[in-house]
């Protein structure tokens, strides 16, 4: 059976789509608010952590002041390059299967990533998925020159389209409402995935919303009749 995608191009965010990381990251988060003196994150917290800029979350969970979530930033990546950026990270079930199933059926994919673009391509790389990836598309280093999702997006389809991929018909697949958010202010629909970290209406504005990545899959691979 021949199959095809409804779309010319897929753009997929990480942390709690593609990636698990919550282990490392709440292990990380609370070496960094023990440093800085400020209350650490239960797991139940980490909703509030996983999605945004860490640069945002700082000040917004711990109310610190912008230069001070500036050098908190700092030293939790310090801590995280001394990790290694794939220690305690895991796949989601399925959903690598799911980004080679989509290459070989000739879609182009790229990520959307509000995490470093080095940890992103870290991240690819240990889980074998960067061969299926036309771009990996991540944030600047200090959080600040690129993070807002609506400004990755817009940079993810400026290197597809450069790499000479047809983006007129994009989805972006995200487990939080800046996803949802950052596809809308381009035009971009978004297929909502609730195995991540979210609170459920933050799928609210989202094309699709989706429990499992075989619903996943059967919005992005449809059997192609003329194939």
């Amino acid at each position: 059976m021949s199959l095809r995608s409804p779309w010319t191009c897929v753009l997929w965010d990480v942390d709690g789509t593609v990636v698990d990381a919550s282990d490392g990251i709440l292990r990380r988060l609370t070496i960094a608010l023990d440093h800085f003196g400020k209350p650490r994150p239960t797991r139940a917290e980490l909703v509030h952590w996983i999605g945004p800029p860490m640069y945002d979350s700082f000040q917004v969970n711990v109310g610190m002041s912008p230069a001070e979530a500036t050098e908190a930033v700092a030293y939790y990546r310090t801590i995280g390059k001394a990790d290694g950026y794939t220690t305690g990270a895991k796949l989601f079930p399925g959903i690598g299967e799911l980004i080679a199933e989509l290459a070989e059926n000739g879609v182009p994919q790229a990520t959307a990533s509000s995490k470093p673009e080095i940890q992103v391509q870290a991240l690819m790389d240990h889980f074998g998925l960067e061969p299926y990836l036309t771009s990996i598309v991540g944030a600047t280093l200090d959080e600040r020159t690129l993070s807002a999702k609506s400004d990755i997006v817009a940079e993810a389809l400026r290197r597809l389209a450069a790499a000479g991929v047809d983006t007129s018909r994009p989805v972006l697949v995200g487990d939080r409402h800046h996803d949802v958010e950052g596809g809308a202010e381009h035009g971009v629909p978004v297929i909502f995935v609730r195995w991540g970290f979210s609170w459920p209406h933050e799928a609210d504005g989202a094309q699709a919303a989706v429990d499992t990545v075989e619903e996943l899959r059967t919005l992005l691979l449809i059997e192609d009749v003329d194939g």
